[in-house]
């Protein structure tokens, strides 16, 4: 099914074909001039048009190209009577897919109609892979075809180009830092140093020293000189993450050296000169914050110069399957597995979750079920928690917990693997993974991978 719009001055023939294009499921919109087709389109976008080549007025051609300046991938079909085939064949060369001549079959319409949309599907989804490819070749670990991920992905290269700030925004876990190295990665400073900082991890009371350093007995506890982030950055990004957390006081000495390009270190009479490009984020409305006087006006206009909003998972769900395929295939590496594909279950867990997390949340559910998983295939038996509505109901594990299991995971592959390698042999096993006897039954016990305490035979 398709929306087909449908354009001859002859009422009779539109009446008449507009039935029978109903009759297979297309949409159809009719027009009975050039000018009118193109106000039609401008409210409803055809996928297809079906054209007399003789319109009284602006032509049939004239009219085609008007479209196809509004979708370069329209599908044209011209209708046309014998004295106008050379007009067609011009139609053709101009980028329509076919021509019949009147009167035709209406089979012969609906067949050509058939080939034009499949066509016009072929080169979409040709063109959705080498969208996705360059964006990967440009863009390492930025996975996505979703309009959304999309839009993000034509904004980076011209300002990645530019050395003009930015402000990411988003919720957390929607890879603001991932966007902001890629943005070093391919601009003029990607020479330089790339500085990370986390203004909500930083305490109020050291926010200056961090930002600006400090001189040795500058406090206390200043026993030496300590550079700060903005002279660590020099020449190349500082990226200022959770900018809406910084306390005011800090916002105004961030303003002044964004407004000056110059930083004096705590205890220090002497200004340094730095030479900086910012990128901020935050995932806090900054805009209501100024309302109730949590953010300085005069800081926001400075630092939204380029505004990139990072859509959270939720907004593209046809991104979490490759999303999880590229996390698989690092953490197979990372947790020492060799899982290759989801069943269709775990698919359809992963589809129906709303990732309240975003993406972060999705590589760490699949690092945990990866440590559980059994085989090659991951399965919903081998989820550490239920994926559902709830995000509630994911439980997350300890660093020891992780640890642990990850530790237990390896044990017992490297057994397995020395014993396919010694025949069984557990003499020889033990001695090629270094442990003793003891310990070796003791491991193939916990793993049920043990039989008996019997020496192996001939030792």
């Amino acid at each position: 099914m398709a929306r087909v719009l449908l354009v001859d001055d002859e009422p009779s023939l539109c009446q008449i074909l507009a039935l029978v294009l109903q009759d297979h499921g297309h949409i159809v919109d009719v027009a009975h001039s050039g000018q009118t087709a193109l106000e039609i389109a401008g409210r409803t976008p055809p996928e297809l048009t079906v054209i007399d080549v003789g319109l009284p007025g602006m032509s049939g051609l004239e009219t085609f190209q008007a479209l196809r300046e509004r979708d370069r991938t329209l599908p044209g079909i011209f209708i046309t009577a014998n004295g106008s085939i050379p007009s067609a064949v011009a139609a053709i060369r101009a980028g329509g897919y076919h021509y019949l001549t009147k009167p035709f079959d209406n089979e012969e319409l609906l067949v050509t109609m058939s080939h034009a949309l499949e066509l016009r599907q072929l080169n979409h989804e040709v063109g959705q892979l080498k969208a996705e490819i360059n964006a990967r070749h440009e863009f390492p670990g930025i996975i996505g075809r979703s309009p959304a991920i999309q839009e993000v992905l034509r904004m980076l290269p011209r300002v990645a180009g530019s050395d003009a700030t930015v402000l990411l925004l988003g919720e957390s876990g929607t890879g603001k830092e991932l966007i902001a190295r890629n943005i070093h990665r391919y601009s003029a400073r990607a020479s330089g140093p790339f500085v990370a900082i986390n203004s909500s991890a930083i305490p109020s009371g050291l926010v200056e020293t961090e930002f600006f350093g400090h001189e040795r007995g500058a406090f206390t506890d200043a026993k030496d000189r300590r550079i700060g982030r903005f002279e660590q950055a020099h020449k190349g990004t500082l990226f200022l993450d959770e900018i809406g957390d910084l306390p005011l006081d800090a916002q105004a000495k961030l303003l002044r050296v964004l407004e000056d390009k110059e930083v004096s270190r705590v205890g220090s009479t002497r200004t340094v000169e730095v030479d900086v490009r910012l990128i901020a984020a935050t995932n806090r409305n900054l805009e209501e914050a100024m309302r109730h006087g949590r953010f300085r006006e005069d800081l926001y206009w400075r630092i939204n110069v380029f505004p990139i909003r990072l859509p959270p998972l939720r907004e593209r769900m046809s991104d979490v399957l490759p999303l999880a395929n590229f996390f698989i295939d690092r953490l197979n590496n990372e947790l020492g597995r060799n899982i290759t594909t989801l069943s269709d279950e775990v698919r359809e867990r992963l589809l129906s979750h709303d990732w309240r997390g975003n993406v972060r949340e999705l590589e760490n559910f699949l690092r945990r079920s990866m440590i559980m998983a059994e085989g090659p295939v991951l399965q919903v038996s081998d989820l550490k928690c239920t994926v559902s509505r709830s995000p509630e109901e994911l439980p997350a594990l300890t660093l020891a917990e992780t640890v642990s299991l990850a530790t237990a995971r390896l044990e017992r592959t490297a057994i397995e693997t020395a014993l396919t390698q010694c025949r069984g042999n557990r003499t020889q096993t033990a001695a090629a993974l270094g442990i003793n006897r003891k310990t070796l039954f003791n491991k193939m016990r916990q793993f049920a991978l043990t039989t008996d305490d019997r020496d192996d035979g001939g030792e």
